[in-house]
């Protein structure tokens, strides 16, 4: 495929330029001095929501009496405890049935659902002002980064995958929806013609259909740039292409969309502008077949230029997948350290791990994590964490979240002038603990991906669940090679098992003791963990939210899984 450059690529790039450097200039003078920014962040909310219902019953106005910023934090410590979501529900929902001025003043813009710790899912409010200067100005400066990396990462289309923008409405009429699709609605007129498809096709509910669409679109143009929160998306990027490639090149040479997919009309309708007889690509798509057999975005992407999705954490799995099928010139950008919750920074180099925190748009404090288990643990400031140590970070936003515990882990990788640079390392809640033995997800990962290496037997999923009825963990694995026997799977477990001892001190006393049981083993289906995020997917989770921590205790998803233990 020859380099097709999209309509006003040049006055896109220059106007990224021009606003971005004005965002990388603020976010440079602000880190100078982030005591100071801290602050000036801190008071602002403060001072904007000192009226509101969450503001007056914990005396905003009496914390912002405070002289210094010393005295400001503590006092701030002293009034406001530390959240959960829970803690803070009672308030969403008086905002949700219509009541304004409860967390902040008026009434929030929109919510962002995500799955909480309860059956019932957080509605996280979000209030202009913190989709204006939080969301929409990082993406600006976001999108700057990415040129400053990769200059032509905006010459070619532009692939990405979001939510729907509007899902649904609270009581009182204000709508819910995903982020990433009301950010995609909202860019800039001229950018649109970046994007190879409508949002419609992120309202098509079939999830296999929802893929076949997005892809059939972009496989027929020349894509440069992919967004996309989870890497696991890419693998299933790679799945529908791979199962459906021939019926694209008909459908890209005929300009029709599958009929048999499961699309309504009223979707079709709104695609069908979109569709041209295009035989010449058709012909270099079944090329592509004829020289390769397996066609990888590496020949249908050829000038990709950048790669944006999360890398930290588990999902590096994920991505380690997909990694080598494109081409040598791309880079893989870490989306970030960000929640529903928080948007709390961004990442300025391709290839690195480490988020910058927006530290004049969000107030951080942070818990060692030798801490968190405290009571009253020692906070920490922005600029009073170590590098190379992991914390847990506490947030407060413009968007009425007051020392919301983010229940992370994330760990200080350096610093850019007064502003720790940070990477995820996993959820809080990533550490199991049945008799005390604390055992780690990373912990579980390393063992099991060690373990592969040492004796041969890779691996394209597994996953864990512990046990407290049982007492043991049971591990679950879908090995390269479907052959591999019952047998030779329980012995792989006790070679992980003893890495865990070796890993985990605890652990290995528990395991000797027999406080904790023996593993237990199952062997997956193939396309395992494909067949349980769609699962997932039909029963209401959004592609961009969808998060799969790999050792886990969590009885509902161990049962999906064991409907897809080899029988």
């Amino acid at each position: 495929m020859k380099e097709q450059r999209v309509k006003g690529w040049w006055l896109i790039r220059l106007a990224l330029t021009i606003i971005g450097k004005k965002g990388l200039a603020e976010l440079r003078k602000t880190s100078q001095n982030a005591k100071q920014s801290q602050e000036k962040a801190l008071r602002a909310f403060l001072n904007t929501s000192k009226g509101t219902v969450y503001g007056k019953e914990h005396d905003f106005t009496a914390i912002l009496e405070a002289k210094t910023p010393e005295e400001l934090f503590k006092s701030f410590q002293k009034q406001v405890p530390v959240n959960d979501y829970e803690g803070l529900r009672p308030y969403v929902e008086r905002h949700k049935n219509g009541e304004a001025g409860v967390l902040f003043p008026g009434k929030p813009k929109m919510y962002a659902t995500t799955s909480g710790t309860t059956k019932e899912p957080k509605w996280i409010p979000i209030t202009e002002q913190y989709y204006q200067e939080v969301y929409k100005k990082s993406n600006q400066l976001w999108f700057y980064t990415m040129i400053m990396n990769k200059p032509k990462t905006f010459y070619g289309k532009t692939l990405s995958i979001v939510g729907k923008a509007i899902e649904g409405a609270a009581p009182d009429g204000t709508v819910y929806g995903s982020l990433g699709g009301i950010s995609q609605r909202d860019i800039p007129n001229f950018m649109k013609v970046l994007y190879p498809s409508p949002a419609a096709v992120f309202h098509i509910t079939d999830y296999k259909a929802r893929y076949y669409a997005i892809m059939r679109m972009a496989i027929e143009v020349d894509v440069t740039l992919i967004l996309t929160a989870n890497p696991s998306t890419l693998v299933e990027m790679q799945v529908n292409a791979n199962e459906f490639f021939n019926e694209y090149v008909k459908d890209i040479e005929n300009g029709t969309l599958n009929e048999h997919l499961l699309i309504p009309d009223e979707i079709r309708s709104e695609l069908a502008p979109w569709f041209k007889p295009n035989p010449k690509r058709a012909e270099e798509l079944r090329q592509l077949k004829v020289r390769f057999g397996t066609v990888l975005p590496k020949h249908y992407w050829p000038h990709m230029q950048v790669v944006n999705v999360w890398m930290c954490g588990n999902t590096s799995i994920y991505l380690e997948k997909v990694r080598n099928s494109f081409p040598e010139q791309t880079v893989f950008h870490e989306m970030g350290y960000m929640a529903t919750e928080c948007k709390a920074g961004l990442v300025l180099k391709s290839n690195t791990l480490d988020t910058v925190p927006l530290g004049n748009k969000t107030y951080f404090e942070f818990i060692h994590e030798s801490d968190l288990d405290n009571q009253a643990p020692r906070i920490y400031q922005l600029w009073e964490v170590k590098k190379g140590e992991r914390y847990c970070p506490v947030v407060t936003t413009s968007a009425g979240l007051y020392r919301y515990n983010m229940n992370d882990l994330v760990e200080i990788t350096g610093f850019y002038n007064e502003y720790p640079l940070f990477k995820f390392i996993q959820k809080v809640n990533g550490t199991i603990s049945l008799t005390g033995e604390k055992l780690h997800e990373r912990q579980f990962i390393e063992a099991v991906t060690t373990c592969s290496h040492e004796l041969g037997l890779p691996f394209n999923f597994f996953v864990g669940f512990a046990s407290v009825e049982k007492s043991n963990y049971r591990f679950y694995y879908e090995f390269t090679d479907q052959t591999v026997s019952q047998t030779r799977a329980e012995e792989f477990t006790k070679v992980v098992d003893e890495r865990l001892k070796a890993y985990n001190p605890e652990y290995q006393t528990k395991r000797e003791s027999n406080r904790i049981k023996a593993p237990d083993t199952s062997l997956l289906v193939k396309d395992s963990f494909e067949q349980f995020k769609a699962a997932c997917i039909d029963l209401g989770y959004r592609d961009g939210q969808f998060k799969l921590n790999l050792l886990m205790q969590d009885e509902k998803r161990q049962e999906m899984f064991e409907e897809l233990v080899k029988k």
